[in-house]
C-alpha cells in the first residue's frame, strides 16, 4: 500500500502535547510559527510520499554494490537525493549563515520520521549529512566551515562518520587509526574503519568523512582521540573537488537488511585530513554528531514502526477470514486479537513519537535559551528516544508480520523488509544497552534531579486531569510515583547494580512518559484521543511495575550465576 505521512498526529502533538509553541516565543525561533511549520511539513510529506516511498522496495531488490572501486547505488536513489537536496531539506536546522533554513530541530525530527517511513536506506544518507553539518558548525574552524558547510547543506557533498574499527566497537579507547602532521596544517590519516554507512555513493560530487584517529603525542584511552575531516576529493583553490584523496572503499558488507544503503569497510592510507576541534578532544566533537544521530536513529525506529503499521492495517482491513464479532464473514481487523495488535501498535507509535518530539523541543529550547534545565531535559530524553524508539520499531515490525500471518513471511509482501531493515537501529549509534547504561549512569550524576523534575511534571499533569479524566489520570499519577521511588533507589546504588537494571528502567520510564503524553492528548481532544489513551494507559502502562521490580532486583543474582550454569 502507498505510504501516507502521519501529518495529523504530528501537527496535533506539536500544537497540544509537546510544547512546540514555546519555540516561536524565543528570538532564536521566532519565525517557526505553527503556520510556517505546517506548510513545511506538508511539503515534506509530499516529497516522502511521492518521491522517496517508491524506492523502499527498489533498494531491497537492487542492493548497492561495489564494482571496480566504484559504489553503485540502487536505481532512483540519486534522483531522489537530488530532490531532497534541491528542496533544502538537508539544511533544515542548519544556520542561515551557510545556506541553511535555521529551523528548529523539532521540525527536522518530524521530517526524518517521514523519510524513515518512506525509505530508511536512503534516509540514512540524509541523516549522516545533517549530523556532520551540526558537528562542523559547533567545532570546525571558520575556514573549514566556509568551505564545507555550504556544500554539505546544498547536498552537493555528503557526510559520513567513521568511528568503529575491527578491534574497537563500543570501546573507542582501543582505536588505532593514526594521524601525523603534514607540516602545512593538514594531517596524514592512516587506518581502517568498518560499518561506515554510506561510505561512498555515485550521486554527490564529494564525500566528506569525519574520522577519529590518534596524533603521535596522544595519551592512551579516549582522551587521546582527535577528529579529522577527510574528503574523498581534496578541494582545490576554488573549493571544488580536486585530487583524489588516499581513501577508498575496500568492500561492502552483506547485511540482513538496509540493502539499498552501502555499508563500507574504509581504508585510509595517509589520506589528507584537517583537524576538527582541539587536538585530543575529538570524542567530544564527534559526540555532537552522535547525539544528533541518536535522536535521529530513535526516529528511524518510529518511522519504520509507522510504515509497518500502515501496511498491517491495510492488510487486516482487506483480508477476509471467518466469522468475527461484528459480522458473519469479515476482515481480520474485526477479530479481537488482531484488533489488540493494531491498537497496541497505534498506541505505542503515538507515545514514542510524542517522546521524540518532546526531546527535540528540549534540544531546541536549550539552544534558544541556554538554560541548563532544558539542556538536562534534552540529555535525559536522548537515550530514551534512541533505545525505546528503535525497540518499538523492531516490535512493531514483528507484530506487523504477525498480522500478515503466513504472508508476512513471504518476501513479496514487503512486511519482512521492515523487520530486516529496522533491526540494526537497536545496535548502531550506541547499542540500546549502552543507551540504558548512559541513562542510569551519566544522566543520573545529578542525583536524579532531571528525572525527578520530569516526573513531577507528569504527576502535576495527572493531578490537573483528575477532574476531567479520573480513570486515566489516577494510574498515570500512581505510575509516576512508583517510578519516582525506583529512581531514588537507583541513584543510591553502585554502578553495577544500576547497570543490571538499566534496560528495564529505561523502558519503564518510556512507559510512564508515553502515558503522560496520551493523557495530555486526551485532555486536548477527548472525543478523538481518549480511546487510544485508554489502550495505552490500561493495557500497556501496567508493564512498568514488573519492569521496576527487575530494576530493584540488583546485580547479585546475575553474578551468582556462574560460567558453568551459563554453559549448561
Amino acid at each position: 500500500m502507498p505510504y501516507r505521512a502521519p501529518l495529523q498526529d504530528v501537527t496535533f502533538l506539536l500544537a497540544n502535547v509537546v510544547g512546540y509553541d514555546q519555540l516561536h516565543k524565543t528570538p532564536r525561533f521566532a519565525e517557526a510559527t505553527a503556520e510556517v511549520t505546517q506548510a513545511i511539513l506538508s511539503e515534506a510529506a509530499r516529497l516522502c510520499e511521492q518521491v522517496i516511498a517508491p524506492l523502499q522496495r527498489v533498494g531491497d531488490k537492487h542492493p548497492a554494490r561495489l564494482e571496480n572501486g566504484i559504489v553503485h547505488t540502487p536505481p532512483g536513489f540519486g534522483a531522489a537525493y537530488a530532490q531532497i537536496a534541491a528542496g533544502g531539506w538537508l539544511g533544515l536546522p542548519a544556520s542561515v549563515q551557510h545556506g541553511g533554513m535555521g529551523l528548529p530541530q523539532t521540525v527536522a525530527t518530524a521530517l526524518n520520521e517521514m523519510m524513515s517511513s518512506a525509505c530508511l536506506s536512503l534516509q540514512i544518507a540524509s541523516l549522516l549529512t545533517q549530523g556532520q553539518i551540526e558537528a562542523l558548525e559547533h567545532h570546525a574552524s571558520d575556514l573549514l566551515k566556509a568551505l564545507y558547510l555550504p556544500k554539505l547543506i546544498s547536498g552537493a557533498w555528503a557526510g559520513t562518520m567513521n568511528l568503529t574499527e575491527p578491534q574497537a566497537g563500543s570501546d573507542l579507547a582501543a582505536l588505532r587509526s593514526k594521524a601525523a602532521p603534514n607540516g602545512d596544517g593538514s594531517y596524514a590519516v592512516t587506518g581502517q574503519k568498518i560499518y561506515i554507512s554510506w561510505g561512498d555513493n555515485d550521486f554527490t560530487e564529494n564525500v566528506c568523512h569525519l574520522v577519529l584517529a590518534r596524533l603521535p603525542d596522544a595519551p592512551e584511552g579516549t582522551r587521546g582521540i582527535s577528529l579529522f575531516l577527510v574528503p574523498k576529493f581534496i578541494p582545490d583553490s576554488a573549493g571544488n573537488p580536486g585530487a583524489r584523496n588516499a581513501v577508498r572503499v575496500l568492500s561492502l558488507e552483506h547485511k540482513l537488511g538496509l540493502h539499498g544503503a552501502p555499508t563500507a569497510v574504509m581504508e585510509y592510507s595517509g589520506a589528507t585530513g584537517w583537524l576538527v576541534g582541539a587536538a585530543h578532544q575529538g570524542l567530544a566533537a564527534m559526540f555532537t554528531m552522535m547525539n544528533n544521530a541518536r535522536v535521529g536513529v530513535g526516529v528511524q525506529g518510529i518511522g519504520v514502526a509507522e510504515a509497518a503499521y500502515q501496511q498491517a492495517l491495510a492488510y487486516a482491513q482487506a483480508r477476509q477470514q471467518g466469522r468475527t464479532p461484528l459480522s458473519a464473514s469479515g476482515p481480520i481487523a474485526q477479530h479481537a486479537d488482531v484488533r489488540r495488535m493494531l491498537a497496541h501498535m497505534r498506541a505505542e507509535i503515538f507515545a514514542i513519537r510524542a517522546i521524540a518530539l518532546a526531546n527535540s523541543v528540549a534540544i531546541d529550547m536549550a539552544c534558544a535559551t541556554q538554560a541548563p534545565d532544558w539542556a538536562a531535559r534534552a540529555a535525559l530524553l536522548t537515550p530514551i528516544t534512541k533505545a525505546h524508539g528503535t525497540d518499538i520499531g523492531v516490535e512493531a515490525a514483528g507484530v506487523g508480520m504477525q498480522i500478515h500471518g503466513g504472508m508476512g513471511y513471504i518476501e513479496q509482501t514487503g512486511a519482512a523488509q521492515f523487520l530486516r531493515d529496522v533491526r540494526v537501529t537497536t545496535i548502531y549509534e550506541g547499542t540500546n544497552g549502552i543507551q540504558a547504561m548512559d541513562l542510569v549512569g551519566r544522566k543520573m550524576l545529578d542525583g536524579g534531579a532531571a528525572a525527578l523534575h520530569l516526573l513531577q511534571e507528569v504527576q502535576d499533569g495527572a493531578e490537573a486531569a483528575r477532574a476531567h479524566l479520573p480513570d486515566l489520570a489516577e494510574p498515570v499519577w500512581q505510575a509516576a510515583q512508583t517510578l519516582r521511588a525506583a529512581t531514588h533507589w537507583l541513584v543510591a546504588q553502585d554502578m553495577t547494580d544500576r547497570f543490571a537494571g538499566a534496560q528495564p528502567y529505561l523502558r519503564a520510564f518510556a512507559r510512564v512518559l508515553g502515558a503522560h503524553y496520551h493523557l495530555r492528548a486526551a485532555l486536548a481532544d477527548p472525543a478523538a484521543r481518549t480511546a487510544l489513551a485508554e489502550v495505552f494507559i490500561h493495557r500497556i502502562l501496567p508493564e512498568h511495575s514488573g519492569l521496576l521490580a527487575q530494576v530493584q532486583a540488583g546485580a547479585a543474582a546475575l553474578y551468582a550465576l556462574g560460567d558453568q550454569e551459563l554453559m549448561t
